[in-house]
């Protein structure tokens, strides 16, 4: 796959999760992705009102992630938190599934959860992402997760967290992308360092990426 960085840049979102992130360093962050033109800036909801402060009349996205990053807050919480996010200038809703409820075989709590963070989302005509933590999960369990968030009205589905076990890989790239309808876009995140790491997963089948070696990727030769 050949990509300018500016096309790549339109793929990427530019991510700062980690719960020591300081407010000068979720500011940096966005006039990072500003300079670059990513499609959004992804930090956690509590930062998504900053984010947006200084996003405002660029056209970068704020995204806030949602029951992150153990996906273990019960649906009311993430109803609200999504809520919340939303009220405080999220675009974009990335949430984390109920991964311990997905192993118990417990189909329709996974459903039931996506689907109620879906519906507030949607609410406000913003777009959805689930996170289906695969490095925890069979491949069988991958297909179910990704259906199931399909199924629940997800517009995306996505790999990782970062804070797991693993990030993304091809193999479930490839795979999630070939467990959902097309309409259903596939975001990759987790462990992406390079140009090259990020081409492949695009290769792959992702349409988007979660990364925060941003800089780097988008610095190095197209």
């Amino acid at each position: 796959m050949k990509l300018t960085n500016q096309e790549l840049a339109k793929k990427i979102d530019h991510t700062l999760l980690q719960p020591n992130a300081t407010a000068e360093e979720i500011k940096s962050v966005c006039q990072e992705a500003i300079q670059f033109h990513t499609a959004s800036v992804c930090v956690n909801s509590v930062r998504v009102k900053l984010a947006a402060e200084c996003l405002s009349g660029t056209d970068v996205k704020p995204i806030a992630v949602v029951g992150f990053p153990f996906g273990a807050a019960n649906t009311e919480s993430k109803v609200a938190e999504t809520e919340r996010a939303i009220k405080d200038g999220a675009e974009e809703i990335d949430m984390v599934i109920n991964i311990g409820a997905l192993l118990d075989g417990s189909d329709a709590v996974v459903k039931d959860d996506i689907q109620a963070v879906a519906e507030a989302t949607h609410a406000h005509d913003k777009l959805l992402k689930v996170i289906i933590e695969a490095c925890y999960l069979t491949d069988e369990q991958k297909v179910k997760a990704c259906q199931l968030a399909e199924a629940a009205g997800s517009d995306f589905v996505k790999t990782s967290t970062g804070f797991g076990s693993g990030g993304a890989t091809l193999h479930d790239v490839e795979l999630m992308r070939q467990s959902v309808s097309d309409h259903v876009g596939v975001k990759a995140a987790g462990g992406i360092h390079t140009r090259d790491e990020a081409l492949a997963m695009l290769e792959a089948g992702a349409n988007r990426l979660g990364m925060s070696a941003t800089v780097k990727a988008l610095s190095e030769e197209s």
